[in-house]
Order: C-alpha cells, then sequence, then structure tokens
C-alpha cells in the first residue's frame, strides 16, 4: 500500500494518519410542511407582519405619518428603547434632524435595524439605512404596524403597556401566517 519513501521517514511520519475530508458537525433535519427534512439555518428570520407599502392598512397612522412623521417615530422608539427614552424626546430629536438636515432617516434606520435585532426580523426589501433613504414614511409606518401587531398599544407608550400586560390585559400575540375568517 505505501511505497518505499513513506517507509523510509519511520513510525513519527505520520504514515498511519489520514485524518481524511474535514466533515461538518451532525444537525438532525428538521421535517418541513411536506414532511421531507430541512436542515436549520443558522440566520433564519421571520417576515414582517405586514409589507413595506401597505401603509393603508392603517389610513389614521399613514395621514399622521405623512403630516408628522416625527410622532410616528418617537412612538416607535420609545417601544424600541423599552421606555428608556420618552416618545417627545425621541420625537423631537427627530423633528430638529428634519429641519435642520432634511435627513433624518439616517437616525430612524438605526432604530429598524434595533427593532430587527429584537424581533428576529428579515432585512427586506433590502438594507435598512436604504429603505429608510428612500422610502422614509412607508418604513416607519410599517414598524409602527409591526409593533401594534405584536400586541403594543402605540398610543399610550412603553410604562403603560407594561402596566396593561402586568394586569394580564394584552393583546393575543401575532402569528405570521394566521388569517381570520368570517
Amino acid at each position: 500500500m505505501y511505497t518505499s519513501a513513506h517507509q523510509d521517514y519511520g513510525k513519527f511520519s505520520g504514515e498511519g494518519y489520514h485524518p481524511g475530508p474535514m466533515k461538518q458537525p451532525y444537525a438532525p433535519p428538521y421535517a418541513s410542511a411536506a414532511g421531507m427534512p430541512v436542515q436549520p439555518s443558522a440566520t433564519a428570520t421571520a417576515p414582517w407582519s405586514t409589507g413595506l407599502c401597505h401603509c393603508f392598512d392603517d389610513p389614521a397612522n399613514c395621514l399622521v405619518t405623512c403630516v408628522c412623521p416625527c410622532i410616528t417615530f418617537g412612538q416607535i422608539s420609545e417601544i424600541v428603547n423599552k421606555g428608556t427614552t420618552s416618545c417627545a424626546a425621541s420625537g423631537a430629536l427627530y423633528g430638529v434632524l428634519l429641519g435642520l438636515t432634511g435627513l433624518p432617516s439616517l437616525y430612524s434606520c438605526f432604530y429598524r435595524s434595533r427593532m430587527r435585532g429584537q424581533y428576529d426580523l428579515e432585512e427586506a426589501p433590502c438594507v435598512d439605512c436604504l429603505v429608510h433613504v428612500f422610502c422614509e414614511p412607508c418604513a416607519l409606518c410599517q414598524e409602527y404596524r409591526e409593533l401594534r401587531n405584536r400586541g403594543f398599544d402605540m398610543g399610550i407608550g412603553w410604562q403603560a403597556n407594561m402596566e396593561r400586560q402586568s394586569r394580564g390585559v394584552t393583546m393575543p400575540p401575532f402569528h405570521a401566517g394566521m388569517t381570520r375568517y368570517r
């Protein structure tokens, strides 16, 4: 099996050692809806509960966001920050950036990224900053609807939502793909 050149090196040549190809660690397969095994993805993310351009699903919020986006942004940031900054403070900073630079999207895109991280949402339809730079009102409306669909009452802020939750007055959690038939 080995040539004489291999035999000349003696027992320290690693003659009998052959690691073979590197193998990936074993991960048990998961069954898909069709019963076929599927490997889980390390970067699996959930889809957004509504699309980016579904602003008219909530016409009142769409109107508020178009007229004064600092209100919608303030509500989103208070929930995403878990009450560490108030709606008024975040909204005011957004308004100042809007007035001085015209580019509050460079600030608000970080909240979209943070929210995606908290709820394991996909980065769609493109990178967060591009969504906010080119579709700021739509992005804010989508984030607002996502938090609302996850059970937050956006008009009362973080603290009141936590008090409602502790009293047991909560909305049922949102589950993607579930629909109500009448």
